[in-house]
């Protein structure tokens, strides 16, 4: 309830900013218009992950509202300082599990594009999403180029971590839900996933019967080790992009961590 009231306080001051924001003399024609941008339209993420998929469809305009150091990101309290950025936006990227989005938007008053992005590190879904993007942006070029590099990184990736299974067969993995786009960059034999919710005994009890050699853990809402004891190497994987909103070293990180672990095994 405390954690509701204060997402009800932040929006009403974002609301009353908006008075000082249209009270200064803003040229609100200039908002929500695509078309005055030739195909660089102004976009506005929740997060560095949307942030990543907006620049791959050729955004260059972009501006992220919560910090990289926000660790879960729909805990997130917006600020009255994020009202600016989202007034002069043309789309506005979100995903379904951030409810603040829809409501910034609303505070602000723009006339911006809500577009729900499906935030899954699934090599097939990102490029769905960028062709989409890069379809809504005007810049349909750009993330076809983007894509055709992103394919061919991916499948080095894949290539050398299939190259280092351990005694050239595939490895047994358990994942939480929102990394087993990592037991797929592996061709790891994906055979139990947990989560989002707190890993009950008796799911515990079940993914140590698979005797899985890797835990791949989601860093951003770890729950801790989940097979203690059982000899399984856990490894926790990075779901969001940096500051520079560049997704493919998401990808190389996560390689390298099962890469090293694989060789441990």
């Amino acid at each position: 309830m405390a954690r509701t009231l204060g997402r009800t306080a932040s929006l009403l001051s974002l609301s009353a900013a908006l008075a000082l924001v249209t009270g200064c003399g803003s040229d609100s024609s200039s908002a929500g218009n695509s078309d005055e941008h030739d195909g660089n339209p102004v976009v506005v993420v929740t997060t560095t992950w949307e942030g990543a998929l907006a620049k791959a469809a050729g955004a260059e305009d972009v501006k992220v509202i919560v910090p990289q150091s926000v660790q879960h990101a729909p805990d997130y309290d917006p600020k009255p300082s994020d009202l600016a950025a989202v007034a002069g936006a043309d789309f506005v990227l979100y995903a379904p599990f951030e409810p603040y989005a829809g409501k910034i938007k609303e505070a602000a008053g723009s006339e911006a594009e809500l577009v729900e992005v499906n935030l899954d590190n699934d090599a097939d879904k990102v490029n769905a999403e960028v062709a989409k993007l890069g379809t809504l942006f005007g810049t349909e070029g750009a993330a076809a180029k983007w894509t055709e590099a992103f394919d061919n990184e991916y499948a080095k990736l894949s290539e050398d971590l299939k190259a280092g299974w351990p005694g050239g067969k595939s490895p047994l993995v358990v994942s939480q839900v929102f990394t087993a786009w990592a037991a797929k960059l592996a061709g790891a034999n994906l055979v139990g996933t947990y989560g989002p919710e707190a890993v009950t005994p008796a799911q515990l009890a079940e993914l140590g019967k698979e005797k899985p050699t890797l835990v791949l853990d989601n860093a951003h809402m770890s729950t801790g080790t989940v097979l203690p004891d059982s000899g399984a190497k856990q490894i926790e994987i990075v779901n969001y992009p940096g500051k520079d909103l560049d997704l493919l070293p998401v990808y190389r990180n996560a390689a390298g961590a099962l890469k090293e672990a694989m060789s441990a095994s």
